[in-house]
């Protein structure tokens, strides 16, 4: 998947009005589950999506482990927007990020995640603002 198309794509489903907005929700989201990975699964994932975008998965300096509420709290810290609109970006961030990487890929990066993750990698798991 090519920059725009993923930019555009994140843009349109979740309903925003300008691109740097989609970027900003982008950026927040990835830079967040980099922080989150550990081994060089955020580089493997990285390599799979354009080199703008992959970036933020490899910013982080350090990895921890965190619930998926302190995931959301993070993202809607770094986007800057309240919590309920950051978990609806995120989500709609993951669901692109869902179609642009190799079912591979995606499995690892769920093995290295809690149970509790797969809720934010479902299908249809963006629900409504």
């Amino acid at each position: 998947m090519r920059y725009d198309e993923f930019v555009g794509q994140v843009q349109s489903r979740a309903r925003l009005g300008t691109e740097g907005e989609a970027v900003r929700a982008i950026h927040a989201t990835l830079e967040t589950l980099g922080e989150r990975l550990y081994g060089g699964e955020a580089h493997n994932l990285a390599s799979q999506l354009p080199q703008e975008i992959g970036s933020y998965l490899e910013q982080p300096v350090i990895n921890e482990s965190f619930s998926l509420d302190e995931f959301f709290d993070r993202v809607s810290m770094r986007e800057g927007v309240d919590l309920p609109v950051a978990v609806y970006h995120a989500r709609v961030v993951v669901e692109v990020l869902m179609e642009a990487v190799s079912p591979g890929v995606l499995i690892k990066l769920l093995d290295q995640l809690p149970d509790e993750y797969n809720k934010l990698f479902q299908s249809g798991s963006r629900g409504k603002m």
